[in-house]
């Protein structure tokens, strides 16, 4: 038997080293590096295969490939489709991360609950006995008579279970707890995190079951354990939102069978978790009173419009280094945004604390937010308050001019139909055919925004 081979895996970005250090050499994170030990091989596992039962592998040309025996099918949320590219993959692996309290369970059992009324589906918990889940399932009035549940932590034995009962979809809540017997380290260490993942994905590509994936975060909102468990699976789902919040948001980080970046909006019920409709209305709850610094912006979020609002508050300050804080937006971006409309704007706001907010814990990571914010900060530096009727979107250059965004057109339509009457876009994204009832404003320079405020 060949002896254990040792490396030192960065739980941040995956990188292999053959010695422990103290700084990672390839993201810079200081005491992200951990042991790994990989299993025994023996030395008939690593000859060829071919003479322990070793099949060839056939070789096809990509036209060649039927795409039919893989049909989507849906989750039983409009919204969970949208995030997932059109509806679940058979054979694929998805990883669902989330803050405690997040959701992932009741969304996860909620969906698992409607596919075992079509499908076989297996539902394994290594967190909660099966009594904790049965209560749950029974306090959001779910009808769960076909929905086939699962208690172990130990992934040969899950899989061992599965090829029993031949589920159409599984789920693994979650893959911290998880363990393998060739390992020989705790439950929820980088070696058992990364082994266990790339275990069951392949039992779930060899299988053809679409294996969903619970994840835990760490304090600074990232998937906890190893990098490469984003790599080896093949869609990484986010769900966000505070406690104090009824409102979740599920976000596509990486899709190999759909756009990123989509988001898809719940709420959370007694009943467990409701798909919005339409998000852009709960995003736009606005006071009936023009205030200054306030304005709405239109976002892109995956494949749809959604009209967010976002608020400014400029004050004097009181410290030699006057403060910069945006919540739901880039702060270096706010930075860049000051600096434009003191050398192209005429605005100096060096001796001025600055607050950013967007509105319903939205994350605006676009750049089509640069001109909203622009005017709001203007909005609240002077005291004077900006139509509610008006909405605002476009890209700022470091010369102070308007850069067109994609997706121009969507965006206003989408606006005049929350009845909007006003919008400043950049000029190459003003529509050539006049939009009824609503105004568009096409803007080139900072001071042409600036003269029709």
């Amino acid at each position: 038997m060949a002896k254990n081979k040792t490396s030192y895996v960065c739980t941040e970005c995956g990188a292999d080293y053959s010695r422990w250090l103290g700084q990672c050499n390839e993201c810079k994170s200081w005491n992200t590096i951990s042991e790994f030990r990989q299993p025994k091989v023996s030395n008939n596992q690593q000859r060829y295969a071919g003479y322990a039962g070793y099949t060839e592998a056939k070789v096809q040309t990509l036209d060649t490939i039927d795409l039919a025996d893989l049909p989507r099918f849906s989750s039983g949320f409009t919204e969970f489709d949208r995030v997932l590219g059109g509806g679940i993959v058979p054979g694929s692996a998805i990883l669902i991360g989330g803050e405690p309290g997040a959701g992932k369970s009741t969304l996860l059992l909620q969906t698992m609950c409607v596919l075992s009324a079509q499908m076989s589906a297996l539902y394994v918990t290594g967190e909660e006995s099966l009594q904790q889940v049965a209560m749950r399932a029974k306090r959001l009035g779910l009808k769960a008579e076909q929905l086939k549940l699962l208690s172990e932590t130990s992934v040969e034995n899950i899989c061992h279970v599965a090829e029993k009962e031949q589920p159409k979809i599984m789920v693994i809540d979650s893959i911290q707890v998880m363990h393998m017997a060739d390992i020989q380290s705790a439950p929820g260490s980088v070696s058992q995190v990364r082994e266990a993942a790339a275990f069951l994905t392949r039992f779930a590509k060899q299988n053809h079951v679409a294996m969903i994936i619970v994840g835990h975060v760490t304090k600074d909102g990232a998937l906890a354990g190893p990098k490469v468990l984003e790599h080896c699976i093949d869609c990484s789902i986010m769900l966000e939102g505070s406690t104090d919040s009824r409102y979740r948001t599920l976000r596509g980080n990486k899709n190999r069978f759909g756009a990123v970046n989509e988001l898809g909006v719940f709420a959370m019920t007694g009943t467990g978790l409701k798909e919005v409709k339409n998000p852009s209305a709960i995003f736009l709850t606005r006071s009936e009173e023009q205030t200054p610094g306030s304005i709405v912006m239109v976002l892109w979020e995956g494949t749809r419009p959604l009209l967010v609002e976002i608020q400014a508050l400029v004050d004097h300050s009181a410290l030699g280094n006057p403060r910069r804080i945006a919540v739901g937006a880039e702060q270096n971006r706010l930075a860049m945004l000051l600096a434009i409309l003191n050398r192209h704007g005429g605005l100096q706001m060096n001796d001025q604390d600055v607050y950013v907010n967007v509105v319903g814990g939205v994350k605006v990571s676009e750049t089509s937010v640069d001109l909203a914010l622009m005017l709001a900060l203007v909005s609240s530096f002077r005291d004077k308050a900006l139509p509610q009727d008006l909405v605002v979107f476009g890209e700022v250059g470091l010369s102070g001019e308007i850069r067109p965004v994609p997706s121009g057109q969507e965006r206003i339509n989408e606006a005049a139909k929350h009845g909007f009457k006003r919008a400043i876009v950049p000029h190459a994204n003003k529509p050539k055919d006049a939009i009824d009832g609503m105004e568009v404003i096409g803007v080139k320079k900072i001071s042409d925004a600036l003269e029709v405020i």
